[in-house]
């Protein structure tokens, strides 16, 4: 375990009174600055690791917030500082990054005849063997890296082979470790599984709601969602946690598992207590057995246990086929299922406009956890099973997700009056009263248009999207106006000062100020921001006002095409003359303005002083191919790609043959700069991009 620092002054007397930060040389405050991450990285292993905190919450915000001014006054900055948990800049995309080595999938089965073999062909190739039996994490699986003690990265498992760099989101997560106490490796790589607890996960679901978004499905879909995010601070805000379970790589002498567990135990790794070791199959099928009837008791989601052969060099004589590794076997929990009879279907309106059918149902019990809703995902999926109200339908439940309506098992339900309908095997027959969704927004009575297998309302200011239209329309790469994130949205709905995009431009000072938290700095800052945004590009107005289907790409296609005018009264063949736009694109398109809610917010939008300019496409780049990675100062990347494009330029995702420069902003990731070395292309920092074209505009 992380042993307490016995040279640091802050563990044991966090109340030291410290002296103002002018009054400290720059070599004591460094040292300070030392002292205190020590302090507070301890304090978090307490906390989030062995649920045993040793100080107040008071005082560990003090030393915390002690840390911060230091850190701020003396630019003594560190990515791996505890400081840097709360979160950073948004990110502009997840880079990939190849794994130290394959994280491969195991074999899994519910069946004991299944491991009993898994167990038979172990000890037929190498004897007797003892096995790790582990939960099954029912989470988000990630590789950590650390070199010489530090935090370096943290990827996402991928295809096994590479992975998503999301080591600015797991930094955030109070239980991984930013420095490994010494003697640690020079080189560690080890594996865990992300997961958001129970409680945790009930709690963020219960404001999604609140603010009319769609709740999570379940633990392990808000788990994976968050850690994948472009923005750390809203990562640090979730309940997020991991438990380590494996050492891929290092260069410490490990012979076996239970060697490996003792090492992230002693580094201060979050380890799980269910773990153990036994001697045969029969004791994994037991472990297995007891933690099934425990597993609604735990914190945290399980969908069966995995076995692993203890001994390394027995490991090694196993082998790996190309997608799995021979050792190691995922004894799985069935699916959890039930049967009762649909009392009603209703349709839920998400954030993003989509229609939901949902079964409610005569609640029944499923394993101690009582069923009373199903979702039903869309009409078509209705029609298939036969689902109507009265029908007695089978559910499946796996882990925590949402239940869903598997098949229909019986008829409709005999009423008092004996009548039945349906056909012969219980299905009702087409016609007969079958469901079908309905042709207004149930929320706001908003047209209803169909894409494929949905259904959406078209609109914009249905209060069920309103708070997700509110965020979009305020974001960095549509109207950018600062201040407005999340919380802030949420508010000025709630407050109804804000019922359609456009009561945006007709908040008043007085009543910003007004609002829990704000103030009239904050309701002054929001005002000049919203007032700055008023100049704005065609293609981003057209981005944010939130059309389905329409990413900043195409609405800069659409704005090349169209005046706003005419976009507005453009039909699906004329939208459909433009580059990348299809039958799906144009019909979302012209059945947005086909919303009289919709026209009449964007007209208020432009009588409230919006001028979208709609900017001539000029040749100064004309056939210049660019390609970015990190962030250049002063700019926003779809700014960029707006003004070289405007330019006559082509701004591409990848790099290739083609490419002709690779800008490397800040925090730049590594594939891109490793393509543009393999293809021979040139690179540019944000000054060389400065001086070599965007002087030419």
């Amino acid at each position: 375990m992380v042993e307490e620092p016995d040279a640091n002054p802050y563990v044991h007397d966090p109340d030291t009174s410290f002296a103002p930060a002018d009054e400290l040389s720059e070599d004591e405050a460094r040292d300070q600055v030392s002292d205190l991450r020590v302090a507070v990285e301890y304090h978090d292993y307490r906390y989030y690791v062995e649920n045993d905190p040793v100080i107040a919450d008071r005082t560990y915000d003090e030393l915390f917030e002690r840390l911060q001014r230091l850190e701020d006054a003396f630019d003594l900055h560190d990515e791996n500082s505890p400081t840097q948990r709360v979160g950073g800049e948004p990110l502009d995309e997840l880079e990939t990054v190849g794994h130290v080595a394959p994280l491969l999938s195991l074999q899994s089965s519910g069946d004991s005849e299944e491991i009993r073999a898994f167990d038979r062909r172990i000890r037929d190739r190498v004897g007797d063997v003892d096995y790790s039996a582990e939960p099954k994490f029912d989470g988000f699986s990630i590789e950590v890296v650390y070199e010489d003690g530090a935090f370096d990265r943290a990827v996402t498992r991928g295809d096994g082979r590479e992975g998503e760099d999301v080591s600015a989101n797991v930094r955030t997560i109070g239980s991984v470790p930013l420095h490994l106490p010494a003697p640690a490796p020079e080189f560690l790589a080890v594996r865990g599984e992300v997961y958001m607890p129970r409680s945790g996960f009930q709690a963020l679901n219960e404001r999604r709601i609140e603010r009319g978004e769609d709740p999570f499905a379940n633990p392990r879909n808000a788990a994976a969602g968050t850690v994948r995010l472009l923005d750390p601070e809203t990562v640090a805000g979730r309940p997020l946690e991991v438990f380590f379970y494996d050492v891929i790589d290092t260069d410490a002498d490990l012979g076996t598992q239970t060697e490996a567990f003792d090492l992230l135990y002693d580094l201060g790794f979050r380890v799980n207590d269910e773990t153990t070791v036994v001697d045969d199959v029969d004791a994994v099928i037991d472990y297995r057995d007891r933690l099934m009837t425990e597993r609604d008791d735990l914190e945290y989601e399980i969908d069966g246990v995995v076995a692993k052969v203890v001994d390394f060099d027995a490991r090694e004589e196993l082998g790996s086929t190309a997608r799995h590794p021979r050792w190691a076997f995922a004894y799985k929990f069935p699916a959890r299922t039930g049967e009762t009879t649909v009392e009603r279907i209703v349709v839920q309106v998400g954030r993003t406009g989509k229609l939901t059918p949902v079964a409610l149902l005569d609640p029944v019990d499923i394993q101690g956890v009582t069923i009373s809703r199903a979702t039903l995902h869309n009409a078509a999926q209705v029609q298939r099973l036969g689902v109507r109200e009265g029908v007695t339908v089978r559910l499946e439940r796996a882990g925590d997700v949402i239940p869903e309506v598997t098949e229909v098992v019986d008829g409709e339900k005999r009423r008092a009056s004996g009548d039945r309908t349906g056909s012969d095997d219980g299905r009702p027959a087409a016609g007969e009263g079958g469901f079908t969704m309905p042709d207004t927004c149930p929320v706001c009575d908003g047209d209803v248009v169909q894409e494929g297998e949905h259904h959406y309302c078209t609109n914009a200011s249905c209060p069920a999207q309103l708070r997700r239209s509110l965020q979009h329309f305020c974001s960095r790469d549509a109207m950018n106006v600062k201040g407005l994130g999340a919380a802030a949205a949420d508010q000025l709905v709630e407050a109804g000062l804000i019922e359609s995009l456009a009561d945006l431009y007709d908040l008043e000072r007085d009543e910003l100020a007004a609002l829990d938290g704000w103030g009239e700095t904050a309701a002054d800052n929001l005002l000049a921001e919203l007032e700055a945004s008023k100049d704005v590009p065609l293609g981003t107005f057209i981005y944010a006002l939130g059309i389905r289907h329409v990413g900043t790409e195409r609405a800069r296609a659409l704005a090349a095409a169209f005046s706003l005018d005419d976009l507005m009264d453009a039909g699906t063949e004329a939208l459909r003359s433009v580059e990348d736009v299809g039958p799906e694109v144009a019909a979302a398109v012209a059945s947005y303005f086909d919303e009289a809610e919709n026209v009449e917010t964007v007209e208020r939008l432009l009588d409230a002083g919006i001028e979208p300019e709609r900017r001539e496409r000029g040749a100064e780049l004309d056939g210049l191919t660019v390609v970015f990675t990190g962030s250049v100062p002063g700019y926003t990347r779809s700014e960029l790609t707006e003004l070289l494009e405007t330019h006559g330029a082509s701004v591409t995702s990848s790099v290739s043959g083609e490419t002709d420069y690779l800008v490397v902003g800040e925090n730049p990731g590594t594939r891109k700069r490793e393509q543009a070395a393999a293809e021979g292309v040139e690179t540019l920092d944000p000054e060389a991009f400065e001086e070599r074209i965007l002087s030419r505009l």
